[in-house]
């Protein structure tokens, strides 16, 4: 055990600097505490939300999202939802700010915003529209202008995103067959199906005009297997017809010229190489520059 006197003693001088150096920190912690007091009025002068009512906000915000201001749409639902997690307007905060975010471009935020409200409440009534908003937001059918000036279309882009509009809608379609929106979201799965089609006949035709001939194959009879009833079947076979008689696959030739023959009795593609109804194929996107 150490001597007392080998502890140094604390006379009055050293206790006179300590209440210095506490007086000092207290006054620190003050005024680092009214500054952030005064920060925090300055940011609540600054909202012009502060001291709304929820029922104020909610009306506001859903006259910015009637308006297409969706910006503050976005705004104000988010700020409803944080000041009133537990109000009646809280659940239904989540699902308008997918929507605002969607119809102002903001396609990862609106996907982020509805699964998020799919996997917090997944009994709520209005489950059948938030997957029905989903598969709009991946079916994203609006082009632009540019998509408009070069033709281009829903099956010449890349399929994963119609394929994931395509889930969203036959979940809607399967749990919720009764919902008001099941019969369109019926349609857009049928124009869905019709464009993987096109996508994949797309890229056979382009293979066999390389003389890929084998890839060609693949694709085509993918489109076959995997959309056996869409229009683009016709050429599917088509092309597979004439890549196996170009690989001198007589046999499997002679039977895929059968089956086309069978499923398209009135087909036109044997002598003018289009399948039935269909345009002139159109050029690609680059080609129309060429006419200037």
């Amino acid at each position: 055990m150490p001597k007392l006197d080998a502890f140094p003693c604390i006379n009055n001088a050293s206790l006179s600097r300590i209440g210095q150096r506490l007086a000092t920190s207290i006054a620190s912690i003050c005024i680092l505490g009214s500054s952030a007091l005064l920060t925090g009025c300055a940011g609540d002068v600054n909202d012009e939300t502060a001291g709304w009512s929820q029922n104020k906000l909610y009306v506001e915000a859903k006259d910015a999202m009637d308006g297409g201001d969706n910006a503050k749409c976005v705004k104000y639902f988010e700020k409803l939802e944080a000041r009133y997690p537990f109000g009646p307007y809280a659940q239904q905060s989540q699902i308008n700010v997918a929507y605002c975010h969607w119809k102002d471009g903001e396609l990862a935020q609106a996907i982020t915003a509805v699964d998020r409200f799919l996997q917090l409440h997944p009994g709520h009534p209005s489950v059948d529209y938030a997957y029905y908003l989903k598969g709009l937001i991946t079916f994203n059918d609006n082009m632009g202008f540019l998509g408009k000036l070069t033709g281009q279309d829903l099956s010449e882009r890349d399929p994963r995103a119609a394929r994931d509009a395509f889930e969203a809608f036959k979940i809607l379609t399967t749990r919720f067959p009764e919902s008001k929106y099941t019969p369109d979201a019926l349609d857009r799965m049928r124009y869905i199906v019709n464009s993987l089609a096109d996508s994949d006949v797309n890229t056979a035709r382009y293979y066999f005009r390389r003389g890929a001939y084998l890839a060609a194959i693949n694709r085509a009879q993918r489109a076959i297997t995997d959309y056996d009833r869409a229009p683009a079947t016709e050429e599917a076979l088509y092309i597979l017809y004439k890549s196996y008689e170009a690989l001198n696959m007589k046999d499997l030739s002679n039977d895929t010229l059968r089956v086309l023959k069978l499923n398209f009795p009135q087909s036109q593609i044997l002598v003018t190489g289009k399948r039935t109804g269909a345009d002139e194929i159109k050029p690609s996107w680059w080609q129309i520059w060429r006419k200037y």
